[in-house]
């Protein structure tokens, strides 16, 4: 009788040995969602500000800080949307033609100098690989008067165009680096195995390495994408008259330092230039995380 209940009792106390040892693990997981959770909330804070901002009258925006609403004023965003001469989607359509252009000209110019640098021999590579990397530490800033001038000769200014070749030259490094590590990734045996078929590197480039940089090429769009959707700097700089002005010019354009500024309808319009990058981070997330996992980035 005493073995029976000895044999009884010991997977009990073993039970209750295990729930002991799991209950510190429970309260440190605990806490450290709650920790993160209060990072989430901290960070969120002022897009969500934003956003019950544009849904309040002008005069209570800065007289309730919270996030809460007394009176729902959703005239913000149809006001902030005719607001201009050209409704607000006039600027967004402006973005999307210098988004639009500034992707096609990464994905073709940097996969090609990427493609240059990770499989073709040729003298001082080494050399310009790392003066091209050399560039990533240069700040638009230094750069921007000579590039000024030189569109200027070119007739450039005021146009698209200093915002849309320079992509198609493999002037950003970054990207060019990204997948000159992703395609050092991809198994050489596959190029020998194209040579053998008469293949050389034209074809090489489009038939095998390009469909294997999926990852690479969706990452490279998305950031520029971001980066580009919300450039202020260089557009202000070359985009001078308001028909050209895309969304972040645009988003300026309400701040007027003459007259009272109309914030609701700066936070509506805020809001809906959002939502482009919102929705392409949304359904690229998942290529953006395996491209940068797959370049050598982890």
């Amino acid at each position: 009788m005493t073995d029976t209940l000895t044999r009884t009792a010991a997977p009990q106390r073993a039970a209750a040995d295990r729930r002991t040892r799991r209950s510190p693990g429970r309260v440190r997981a605990f806490f450290k969602h709650l920790l993160l959770i209060a990072c989430v909330v901290v960070m969120l804070y002022p897009a969500l500000w934003m956003v019950v901002s544009s849904l309040r009258p002008n005069d209570e925006i800065f007289r309730s800080p919270g996030l809460v609403l007394t009176d729902l004023e959703t005239g913000n965003y149809e006001a902030g949307w005719n607001a201009f001469e050209h409704p607000f989607g006039f600027f967004m359509v402006n973005s999307a033609i210098v988004v639009l252009g500034a992707i096609v000209g990464n994905l073709i110019a940097c996969s090609m100098a990427a493609y240059g640098f990770a499989r073709l021999e040729f003298t001082g590579r080494r050399w310009w690989f790392a003066i091209m990397l050399l560039t990533l530490m240069l700040p638009v800033h230094v750069i921007i008067v000579p590039q000024y001038v030189l569109f200027s000769e070119f007739g450039w200014v005021n146009t698209f165009l200093p915002l849309i070749v320079p992509k198609f030259l493999a002037t950003d490094a970054f990207f060019v680096f990204l997948m000159v590590q992703f395609i050092r990734g991809i198994p050489k045996e596959l190029d020998e195995a194209a040579r053998i078929d008469g293949a050389g590197h034209p074809r090489i480039y489009f038939r095998i390495v390009l469909p294997l940089m999926v990852p690479a090429l969706a990452t490279t769009a998305i950031f520029t994408f971001i980066w580009t959707w919300n450039d202020f700097f260089s557009q202000l700089i070359y985009l001078i008259d308001p028909d050209m002005h895309t969304v972040p010019l645009a988003l300026r354009a309400f701040v007027d330092q003459q007259a009272g500024t109309n914030w609701g309808a700066t936070f509506a319009m805020s809001v809906v230039s959002l939502l482009p990058v919102f929705l392409v981070f949304l359904f690229g997330q998942r290529y953006l995380l395996r491209g940068i996992a797959t370049t050598g980035g982890k």
